[in-house]
């Protein structure tokens, strides 16, 4: 599925580089694994290419649907009052763990907008944080444009 040198996502870790392609014997059986470097944090991961899909590795998003994510940006709906922040937390930290980029803009549309109205306690301002970051540094990539240029671009919604 992948190659020496493609870019690819793994979910809540951001947009990495597929540094090599090893074959290692693991619990007595031969696995062939991806070694890919996490480009904003230099970690690196090894994932079994047998288990791409479980782990949720993907491609970064096609220009074609990036439209798609300044939709999700510009909706608008009621966020419940009544939910606790450590609730909100947990929804938040599951659609970031799809590793889904259209779920990340979900989440970072909504603490923004949260954001504006009250405080966020401070595991909401982290995860913000991370929303922000790896919804920028993907689109940054696919539309081939500076992480300053798409952060306006995001931003100029709220």
């Amino acid at each position: 599925m992948f190659n020496i040198g493609d870019l690819a996502v793994y979910p809540a870790h951001g947009v990495g580089i597929i540094e090599a392609i090893e074959k290692k014997e693991f619990s007595g059986s031969l696995q062939t694994f991806y070694i890919m470097r996490v480009l904003d944090s230099s970690m690196t991961i090894m994932i079994p290419t047998d288990n791409v899909k479980n782990v949720g590795l993907r491609e970064i998003i096609d220009t074609k649907d990036i439209p798609k994510i300044y939709e999700i940006l510009q909706e608008r709906h009621e966020i419940p009052e009544n939910q606790t922040w450590n609730r909100r937390y947990r929804d938040y930290m599951e659609k970031i763990k799809t590793g889904s980029v259209y779920e990340i803009a979900k989440v970072l549309r909504d603490l923004t907008l949260l954001k504006n109205g009250k405080d966020l306690s401070f595991g909401e301002r982290k995860m913000l944080d991370t929303a922000r970051s790896l919804l920028i540094k993907e689109l940054s990539i696919a539309r081939n444009t500076p992480e300053e240029v798409v952060e306006k671009d995001i931003f100029r919604f709220f």
